[in-house]
């Protein structure tokens, strides 16, 4: 079995269990999804991998609440335009940070929180749930082809 298939087994399965596992807790099951991605997307693998995502995902749903701040203290809608260019700025410019670096992890986090009007306290852990469901999907898929190997190596000789 590729390693492609062992991976798209589990992560249906486990999809499946999210689906409920969310529903069931009262969470966002796409917030969760954007969690998956945003792992799966990651350019690092594993904890390390997972550690980035999550913790981009966490600075971009702080910085969408900045911006829905500031744009809803002034009744002027440029304030708000101003606002987004600025954060903008800092979503990006936080990546000198190695650790913060992953900017397509924050813009994630950001867009979640906006699609939830600002309910951060529903989409944290929606996100941090959902990108641990994709470390889980893609770690169980990589055990999955090495057991299969190991048993047709065993197998053929």
């Amino acid at each position: 079995m590729s390693v492609l298939v062992a991976i798209s087994l589990t992560t249906g399965v486990l999809s499946g269990i999210w689906g409920w596992v969310s529903i069931s807790l009262g969470l966002l099951s796409w917030a969760g999804f954007l969690g998956c991605t945003s792992y799966f997307a990651s350019p690092n693998s594993g904890l390390k991998g997972l550690a980035e995502s999550l913790i981009t995902n966490i600075t971009g749903v702080f910085w969408a609440l900045v911006i829905i701040y500031f744009s809803s203290i002034f009744s002027i809608e440029i304030i708000g335009y101003i606002a987004t260019a600025v954060v903008a700025f800092f979503m990006c410019i936080q990546a000198k940070q190695t650790w913060l670096s992953y900017i397509p992890g924050t813009f994630i986090g950001s867009c979640a929180t906006f699609a939830a009007n600002g309910n951060w306290q529903l989409v944290v852990p929606s996100i941090v749930l959902g990108g641990i469901f994709g470390y889980l999907m893609k770690a169980s898929g990589l055990w999955l082809h090495n057991k299969l190997n190991q048993r047709s190596l065993v197998t053929a000789r």
